[in-house]
């Protein structure tokens, strides 16, 4: 940025915050159902291996059920788990009828697909919205469970009123979890997306053109200062660890004076991620009880 260039008051996104807010309703709403004789909604967690990381945020994702009065049952398999028995244990879940969200935490060990654990998982108990299925109708705009992150992600920009009809928006990274679904998203709130990725030309230039940036690559400050439009929303999706600190895709002090909004590597989407998480169990199971 340039002396001659105004500096912009940056606001930061409160992705705690405004969790607990969306919680507090989703809360509400399970207050209300158990009240009419119903059971509460229970979210099934499947951990394969000893990750740390993935224990840190299962441990998470049950915190929050339990603060909203949902259910989570959590079934831990050792790291030599087979791909065959792992398929047996979420063909078990599909079945119970008391379990209306199902989620299998990522990264799986080696040897086991992603993809096939994806796909067995049935479409109406896909918490984490991973399912071909739930992808096709995602594109279709007839979704109702849709990738947590992508909804944090838009969340986000509606808590704080970013205008989408007609904005230029840029998506950073094409993944099946979060770039394509929040392009998705973005489109059928009628924005103009341009998706960009690893091998798109003049990147920087792009990113310069957008009303609202999304980076989502997993590369630390990848995007600096002079790529963000004065006055941009700049949602910042990665995280990684350099140094024993999280850091964001986004050079998030250069950021500060230049964009509009911003989101932090901590406290960030991360929360709503969750949060997310819990509405599409919520979900699941109204529209599996037809309450």
């Amino acid at each position: 940025m340039s002396d001659h260039d105004e500096k912009i008051e940056t606001e930061v996104l409160d992705g705690l915050g405004l969790a607990n807010q969306i919680r507090a309703e989703l809360a509400e709403e399970i207050e209300a159902l158990v009240a009419e004789g119903h059971r509460a909604p229970c979210l099934a967690v499947v951990l394969v291996g000893d990750d740390p990381a993935s224990r840190s945020y299962i441990k998470g994702k049950q915190r929050a059920c339990s603060r909203i009065g949902m259910q989570s049952i959590e079934h831990l398999l050792p790291g030599d788990t087979s791909e065959p028995k792992l398929l047996e244990l979420i063909d078990q879940l599909n079945r119970d009828d008391d379990i209306d969200g199902i989620l299998v935490q990522l990264p799986l060990p080696d040897g086991i697909s992603a993809a096939r654990v994806a796909e067995a998982v049935s479409p109406e108990k896909d918490a984490d919205a991973l399912h071909p299925n739930t992808s096709g109708q995602l594109l279709a705009g007839t979704a109702t469970l849709i990738s947590c992150t992508p909804l944090g992600v838009m969340a986000a920009l509606n808590h704080h009123e970013i205008p989408l009809e007609g904005a230029n928006a840029v998506v950073i990274g094409r993944s099946n979890i979060v770039g394509k679904p929040v392009s998705l998203l973005l489109q059928q709130s009628n924005a103009t997306v341009t998706m960009c990725h690893s091998r798109s030309r003049d990147l920087s230039e792009i990113c310069r053109q957008a009303d609202i940036l999304v980076a989502a690559t997993g590369r630390p400050r990848m995007v600096k200062a002079d790529w963000i439009k004065p006055g941009a929303a700049v949602i910042d999706v990665g995280v990684t660890e350099v140094d024993g600190k999280l850091v964001g895709d986004v050079d998030f002090e250069a950021a500060m004076g230049r964009a509009r909004l911003i989101t932090p590597s901590r406290r960030g989407i991360g929360p709503l991620t969750i949060t997310m998480l819990l509405r599409n169990t919520l979900r699941a199971y109204r529209d599996r009880k037809h309450v």
